[in-house]
């Protein structure tokens, strides 16, 4: 979990409230002291310490779930439950794990893993990992080769859980069809004025149009298989040990819901290989590192290659491509809209967000068939 924490107390009547909530989880000891986790920006996280009779200290995480993100946090409980479930069954079956250590809920008073806070709102309990931190960028192509295998993992760990167990939470998350024509759409409104400027991206998204449709269709057609995914696998979500930076565990599955396997490998290619920052101005910054994809198939491939189909393995090139388009679109159809939906804190920054990914999207295209001849090589090498 997030290891960063404020190095102010909490505010009295805050403190009186974690406190409470966190006595009713199943927490062995006496508590001591809640600090908040800084990192993270959507819901409320507290690191809580007890001590045991031993004088031994225990840290765990306690967290409130932002409804107004998730607008059902009854629905995403019972998929975190039914995932972290699953995985911890099988890991005892296995007898091995990424690290040593997976992601655990504790129950609650009540016997659910989750309660309700005096002021509302739905409160949970995880295990601490101590010792680990996350990456924001990576590094160098080591990580990249962990955070692949820790992906993997995750969804080899989840390749038998039948997606039906697990609710959509947010419908139509990567249906790029849609995203095509809620973009069109917002085009024809041009409610605020600014097609004008964005004439050069919408020419590249209509170029593409013919891609839109691929993993869709291959699903339609029963090449790919519908499982359950994280939906959000950027690097800083794995837990890395800071000793050996091996990774641990993948963390934040609040957005775990039935997809493709290509959707989650897609974002991590999107997110992993370019350095520049998502709203890099400077379109010179971004660059698609093929080394860093390199790193990222083989540490997937290594761990999820025997649940994966030929038709997943032969578009692992091309989903960075489409989730790039993906995320270009969203952040196209935000600026043209006037920003109600992704925070911005500076005039253009979804515009800068669209054409950072749209870059991204072309350099990956360019290098598509390379990308490509390298995944079928580990994939056959194995």
């Amino acid at each position: 979990m997030p290891n960063q924490t404020s190095d102010q107390q909490l505010l009295q009547e805050t403190a009186a409230l974690v406190r409470g909530i966190a006595d009713q989880f199943a927490i062995e000891g006496q508590y001591v002291l809640a600090e908040e986790v800084k990192s993270g920006h959507i819901n409320a996280t507290y690191l809580v310490t007890y001590e045991l009779e031993n004088g031994e200290c225990r840290r765990y995480i306690l967290q409130r779930i932002n409804e107004e993100v998730f607008k059902n946090p009854l629905a995403v409980m019972r998929n975190v439950e039914c995932v972290t479930s699953h995985i911890n069954w099988k890991v005892l079956r296995r007898k091995r794990d990424l690290g040593g250590q997976t992601l655990n809920l504790y129950p609650h008073k009540t016997g659910r893993f989750y309660g309700y806070g005096e002021g509302g709102g739905i409160w949970r309990c995880y295990n601490y990992f101590e010792g680990c931190r996350t990456h924001d960028v990576v590094g160098n192509t080591r990580q990249a080769f962990e955070a692949g295998h820790a992906f993997g993992a995750f969804q080899d760990l989840v390749s038998d859980l039948p997606p039906d167990e697990i609710v959509e939470t947010i419908p139509d998350f990567h249906n790029t069809r849609r995203r095509y024509q809620t973009l069109m759409e917002a085009v024809e409104r041009d409610s605020c004025g600014r097609v004008g400027e964005v004439q050069m991206e919408l020419e590249f998204v209509r170029r593409n149009e013919d891609v839109i449709d691929r993993l869709l269709r291959l699903r339609k057609e029963g090449d790919l298989p519908l499982r359950i995914t994280h939906n959000d696998t950027k690097i800083n979500n794995v837990l890395f040990d800071m000793e050996t930076d091996e990774a641990v565990c993948v963390i934040d599955l609040d957005t775990v819901m039935p997809g493709l396997s290509l959707y989650d490998f897609g974002d991590l290619v999107r997110t992993a290989t370019n350095p520049a920052a998502e709203d890099e101005r400077d379109l010179g910054k971004v660059e698609m590192s093929i080394r860093v994809f390199e790193s990222l198939v083989e540490g997937y491939l290594a761990a999820a290659g025997e649940v994966l189909n030929e038709a997943e393995i032969a578009q692992m090139a091309f989903a960075g491509r489409l989730i790039s388009i993906e995320l270009g679109m969203r952040f196209l159809t935000d600026h043209l809209n006037g920003d109600r939906y992704f925070r911005v804190h500076r005039e253009n920054q979804n515009l800068d967000r669209a054409r950072t990914q749209l870059c991204l999207a072309r350099q990956i295209a360019e290098r598509e068939e390379e990308m490509n001849r390298f995944v079928l090589k580990v994939a056959r090498a194995r």
